[in-house]
Order: structure tokens, then C-alpha cells, then sequence
């Protein structure tokens, strides 16, 4: 039986398919050319990360197909419903690149606190002949210690977020659709085996981003965006705000307007509107730290999917 890792897949996951008797193909097929070369193939199932897409047109055009894997958590480039209702199975590994996640969420955030992500762009073009003014302009940084941390989307992604939020020493909030406030509890988990259960108080959003100092967003591809012109205007003067999570959920524009008349201090950014060509006003703006959609790029993480994607492979096809 032959699968398709048509994105990849890390050698751990191909090792223990093939060693339970599929063959493994990890070619690269161009998405117009993907249903001929299922079909020709005869390929049971296709492992996809965001690159691939799986809609309705190949659902309907490959009968050998049985199982689609996302190789990572959101699965807004497969019709998912749509397979389920044709009785292909779909499952995605969401559990597996959280860490990997929220560790670059902080990357971000203390980079941003102390302008690395603008003077890794001017000291190597004006560290020895502005040295003195460089360091007077990245002056004045701020520490994590004390802030408030707000989340926007309490999923497995986001808690690992607060577990490291409230390691750092922050004030943790997160953001329910309810309106009730409630508390929940998050373990932390150290490295000699001792755990500590601590509470994160859950808010509504528009709560949530009047208490921030800094914003972070874990949350599903929206139709429209989350954070708009009217919610920065609620948040606090000087707020930074991190998406790691899909293109959209943050109006860009209304985020760029809010960058350069101070309200933002800076924002950091995983995803984009416009993957893969982001706004050039996006990528050329000083105050906003920049990532190539890495999130999950990760040697672990990806270790973690590839062992995560064979697991659920045998039991769905043996």
C-alpha cells in the first residue's frame, strides 16, 4: 500500500511506516499535477503540511485514496468535511508542535522587547560608524517579568504559551467565547520531574485586550479577522501583538496604521495575509519582527509529527 508524503516527512515517521510494510513516497508533485499521479500511483493516502491542498475536485477524482494527514494542526487547505462525508478518514497531529510554537511566540516577543529584530537589520550596516547612537536608540527595552500576557485561543497551543508565560513571571489571561469568567488550571512540568498547577483566569476578548500588554493569537483561519481597527483601538497604548497562528486573523492594514501612530509597539509575525508574497509594507516596516510561517519547524517537532502521522496511518490502514 503507498502513501504520499507529498510535503515530507521526517525519517523517524517513514521509518516505522515502511517497517510495518507501506511504501513511502516523499517525491514532490506539483498540486496540478497531484490527481494524475495519485491515480496512476494508486496511493492509499497523502500526508500534507499547509503547502498541499486537498479539495473537493481531487476528493472526487482519486478513488484509491482512503486517508488524509495533516502533518500539523490547522487543516484549512483540505476540505475537510467534504472527505469525511465521501468516508475518507482525516486527522491532523495537533499536540505535536505546540512547544515548538509557543518557544517562537517568546523568541518574538523578547526579541521585540529589546529591538533585536530592528537592530539585527542596522548594525551590520551601521554598528561601526553609528555604534553611540545605535545603542542610545535601543535603549529603554522592557522586560516580560510582571506583564500582562493575554491569549487569544486556549487550545494545546496556547496553553503551552502560558505555561511559559507563567514561568517567565507574567500575569497569564486568556480569552473565552463566554462571557462567564472562569479560571483554568495549567500544569508546569520541570526538568527534574516536579510539576505546579497554576491558574489562568479566562476573560471575554474585548476584557482581554483592554488588560494586555502583549497579545498573542492561537486560533483556526477566521473569514474575517479577529483583530481589527476597532479592537486596537481598545487595547492599551504601547501593546505588542504575535501571530503565530493563520494568515487573517489580524487586519494587516489597520495593524500597520496602528504601528506608526505609536498605539502598537511592535508586532511579530508567523503567518501573513498574503502567504507566500506578504505585503511589502508588512515586511519593510521596522517595527514588525519577521518568520517564515516556522512555527512548527522544528527538529523535534517534526520528529514528534513523523512518529505521530505513522501511528495514526497503521491503525487507519492495517
Amino acid at each position: 500500500m503507498k502513501i504520499l508524503a507529498n510535503d515530507g516527512i521526517a525519517p523517524g515517521g517513514k521509518q516505522q511506516l515502511e517497517a510495518a510494510g507501506f511504501e513511502v513516497i516523499t517525491t514532490k508533485v506539483a498540486q496540478e499535477q497531484l490527481i494524475n499521479y495519485i491515480n496512476e500511483n494508486e496511493i492509499a493516502a497523502i500526508i500534507v503540511r499547509s503547502a498541499t491542498k486537498v479539495r473537493k475536485d481531487l476528493i472526487d477524482a482519486c478513488p484509491t485514496l482512503k486517508v488524509i494527514g495533516r502533518a500539523g494542526v490547522g487543516m484549512d487547505n483540505i476540505d475537510v468535511e467534504y472527505a469525511r462525508s465521501k468516508g475518507l478518514k482525516v486527522f491532523n497531529t495537533p499536540a505535536a508542535s505546540s512547544a515548538s510554537v509557543a518557544e517562537l511566540v517568546f523568541a518574538h516577543l523578547y526579541g521585540g522587547v529589546r529591538f533585536l529584530h530592528d537592530s539585527n537589520r542596522n548594525m551590520p550596516l551601521e554598528g561601526d560608524s553609528r555604534f553611540k547612537e545605535l545603542k542610545k536608540n535601543y535603549a529603554g527595552g522592557r522586560e516580560l517579568r510582571g506583564k500582562t500576557l493575554g491569549i487569544i485561543g486556549f487550545g494545546r497551543i496556547g496553553q503551552e504559551v502560558a505555561k511559559i508565560g507563567l514561568g517567565v513571571g507574567m500575569n497569564v489571561i486568556a480569552c473565552t467565547s463566554s462571557s462567564e469568567e472562569k479560571e483554568v488550571n495549567v500544569t508546569l512540568e520541570f526538568f527534574n520531574g516536579q510539576k505546579v498547577e497554576l491558574p489562568v483566569k479566562q476573560l471575554p476578548m474585548e476584557e482581554l485586550i483592554a488588560e494586555a500588554d502583549f497579545i498573542t493569537l492561537h486560533i483556526p483561519s477566521q473569514k474575517e479577522p479577529v483583530i481589527g481597527k476597532n479592537e486596537l483601538q481598545q487595547m492599551k497604548d504601547g501593546v505588542a501583538i504575535i501571530n503565530a497562528a493563520r494568515g487573517g486573523v489580524i487586519d494587516e492594514v489597520a495593524l500597520i496604521e496602528a504601528l506608526e501612530d505609536g498605539k502598537v509597539s511592535f508586532a511579530a509575525l508567523d503567518t501573513f495575509e498574503n502567504e507566500p508574497t506578504p505585503a511589502l509594507k508588512v515586511l519593510m516596516n521596522g517595527r514588525v519582527s519577521l518568520s517564515p510561517h516556522i512555527g512548527a519547524a522544528t527538529n523535534e517537532a517534526q520528529e514528534r509529527i513523523g512518529e505521530e502521522l505513522a501511528e495514526h496511518l497503521i491503525k487507519l490502514l492495517k
